[in-house]
Order: C-alpha cells, then structure tokens, then sequence
C-alpha cells in the first residue's frame, strides 16, 4: 500500500470517525496524475444523491499529453462503496449531523483508493485546545529527551 496524500485539513476541522476505504472511478489518465502524487483533497468532501457516494471538490491534475475532451480537474467522481455502506452513511449525515469528509489516498494493488471518515466539526475553543495539548506533550517529550 502506497499513499500518495493525506488530508491534514480535515484532521484539523473536524472530529473525524469511522473510516471507510473506498474504490474511486477515474477516467482516462486520471490514474497516472493520482500514482505521481498529482492530486489534493484540501476542501474536498463526500455527498449522497440517488444512492450514490460521489466525491466533490477533489483536484486531479491533467497529463500534459493526454487530450482534454472530458477530464476536467476538478469534477465529481464516484465512489465506489456497497450499498449497505451508503445507506449506513447517509443514516448518520442525516440524523446526527455528520458530513463525509476524504482523509486519505493511497494505492492498494494498482487500484486508486479513498479513505472517507465521518466528520463533525470543530469549534475554535477545540481547535485550541488540540494545539495546547499538542505543545505541552512537545514540552514534556524534550525534557524527557534531555534528561
């Protein structure tokens, strides 16, 4: 398993929980920009319509030699996920207030995968505190290395 990013965004604004690995459809050469690394998930986010789990918002950049003629960068695309999972999430976005959210993407035996993760968003007093503790164990672990 090779992964080619990570959402570092969405570890920041929400609370991110359940994970899920998901299949992605891609279109032509697609799947050489995600294999060089060629891709972003920042502001990037999951939505459910008609049964299906598609991906918004994502940024795949074009090949130079590979011809335009329907591969925009920043299109939706499909997520490959059972039904039995889709209706699960579409349950917990609905009732509790969660969105979907991208954490990461990898490639696992030459398939482009997405990890999504249900997501609930972060107020700024919690943003601070994940900062304060983080500093605080950054404290501690230096003087420990320093002993």
């Amino acid at each position: 398993m090779k992964i080619i990013t990570n959402n570092k965004k969405a570890y920041h604004n929400f609370f991110v929980s359940d994970l899920l690995e998901a299949g992605i459809e891609l279109k032509g050469g697609e799947i050489k920009s995600v294999s060089t690394g060629k891709i972003s998930l920042s502001d990037s986010y999951v939505e459910i319509k008609n049964d299906e789990a598609i991906l918004k918002n994502c940024y795949i950049a074009p090949i130079e030699n590979q011809s335009q003629l329907d591969s925009s960068s920043k299109r939706s695309r499909r997520l490959l996920l059972h039904k039995a999972e889709i209706i699960k999430l579409k349950r917990k976005v609905e009732e509790k207030g969660f969105s979907i959210v991208p954490t990461k993407v990898y490639l696992k035996n030459g398939k482009a995968k997405v990890e999504i993760g249900l997501a609930k968003g972060k107020k700024l007093y919690d943003k601070r505190d994940v900062l304060k503790d983080r500093a605080i164990r950054r404290d501690i672990d230096r003087a420990i290395k320093n002993e």
